[in-house]
């Protein structure tokens, strides 16, 4: 069998797995391990035991459940109710205000936690039924908070990028930098969206009732915009000690841990049930992580054992014939696919290693390549038919929104996302700007 068919193969045999409902650690274990053993003997099962002493011996790794438990800290604590209350009041009268209000509790709560499950989970509790209450269309509601929630993986301190910067060896200071830009541009993008929309169809997003704006007077508002700070502090402080070289990445991730709970602490949040659910969320998120990350280091050291790097490249450069840009183009496609269903970090630990020495190879930036791998990840996330995203609305969503309204929900925040990733595409110096201004690059 050649090595073209032994990959196809494999790739199959993971998808029908998946199909069957099974976990994707264990389809993607599963068909590494038995690859391995069928294709090198008995000596094959040091590849499963080998990857698993890579996982705990990757120190990086240690950043993940730090910045998972900073943001559920923040989250138990309230202090992202806090937020959305504030972004309530001020965005409240204008039409879909309280959209738009969404989006920017989900930008400053990706600024806190970097991953995408944990805006998906604050915007189903504190933003749904609010504008569910108000009256907001339940096709605009399900589609703003996952297009929110899907920032979460682009703006830092994305822990997907983190990631990315671990498997393709870039920096991952740099990679944080490029997201900032793209994240306010797609973020930009839905407010735009939302408004217009709104103000086309205000039956969308009815704007809040004069009564109730005349509750809060303007020293309220001044007084609600406290909430804004404390993200803010958290953010920039983290942040700030990390690119000034005061601290390594896995000490910021520990500055911020510490940051979200001595904030839960001195607002008098802090308490034995709040802890709890923070450490139960922290583990349960952190070893998916952890047992994705091991099972697709496995299928990457099997598929880049039989040369399905080299193969993908030959296919894509002489096979095809393509181009740089229709390579590229492509490879995106490929993601897309994917992302239907396999979440990001199998997706990347994957594919990764067979891509990024493509990227190389064609001349374009790696770091930049981390920012259009990241928004095709998100877009992937909302995709039917089995869009990541799309099922953990509808395990949080009531039941009178149904899949058929979530599928057609994200239908024009996909749009959206495509035209953003296209605009990072074609203007690369949205990404490279902030890394080369701060890295003299």
């Amino acid at each position: 069998m050649s090595h073209e068919m032994i990959a196809l193969t494999m790739l199959g045999g993971m998808l029908v797995l998946l199909f069957t409902g099974q976990r994707v650690f264990g389809a993607i274990g599963f068909v590494a391990a038995a690859s391995a053993v069928a294709l090198y003997g008995t000596g094959g099962n040091q590849m499963p035991f080998n990857a698993a002493m890579t996982v705990l011996d990757w120190y990086p790794l240690v950043t993940l459940p730090m910045f998972i438990y900073m943001g559920y800290m923040l989250s138990e604590s309230g202090i992202s109710g806090d937020l959305y209350k504030m972004f309530h009041v001020w965005a409240g009268p204008l039409s879909g205000g309280l959209a738009m209000g969404t989006i920017g509790v989900m930008l400053a709560i990706s600024a806190m936690n970097g991953l995408s499950v944990a805006g998906m989970a604050i915007g189903a509790s504190i933003a749904l039924p609010e504008m569910m209450r108000r009256g907001y269309n339940k096709l605009m509601i399900t589609g703003t908070i996952q297009a929110g929630s899907s920032l979460g993986i682009l703006v830092p301190p994305s822990v997907v990028l983190v990631l990315y910067g671990i498997i393709a060896k870039q920096p991952i200071g740099q990679l944080w930098l490029a997201g900032i830009i793209p994240g306010l541009i797609l973020a930009g993008l839905f407010v735009l969206y939302i408004g217009i929309r709104c103000w086309l169809q205000p039956g969308m997003g009815p704007p809040l009732p004069l009564a109730e704006r005349q509750e809060y007077s303007f020293a309220d508002k001044l007084r609600l915009l406290r909430a804004g700070i404390i993200p803010l502090v958290i953010f920039f402080t983290m942040m700030g000690l990390f690119f000034t070289g005061v601290t390594s990445l896995v000490e910021s991730s520990a500055v911020g841990a510490a940051a979200a709970t001595i904030v839960a602490a001195v607002k008098g949040r802090l308490t034995w049930s709040v802890t709890e659910n923070t450490i139960r969320n922290t583990l349960s998120i952190s070893c998916m992580f952890l047992w994705v990350i091991m099972a697709a280091l496995c299928f990457g050291a099997v598929f880049d054992g039989i040369g399905a790097k080299y193969a993908i490249q030959s296919l894509f450069l002489e096979g095809w014939g393509l181009g740089p840009w229709e390579t590229l183009i492509m490879m995106q496609l490929s993601f897309i696919v994917l992302g239907m269903f396999l979440d990001d970090t199998a997706m990347l630990v994957i594919v990764a290693p067979l891509y990024v020495p493509l990227v190389m190879r064609l001349g374009f930036d790696p770091v930049w390549y981390g920012v259009l791998y990241t928004i095709t990840c998100q877009i992937a996330y909302m995709t039917p038919p089995f869009g990541y995203n799309l099922f953990l609305m509808k395990a949080m969503a009531p039941d009178d929104v149904g899949l058929r309204d979530i599928y057609l929900s994200i239908i024009p925040f996909v749009f959206i996302m495509v035209i953003g990733l296209a605009i990072i595409m074609a203007f690369p110096q949205l990404s490279l700007w902030l890394p080369e201004l701060v890295y003299g690059d």
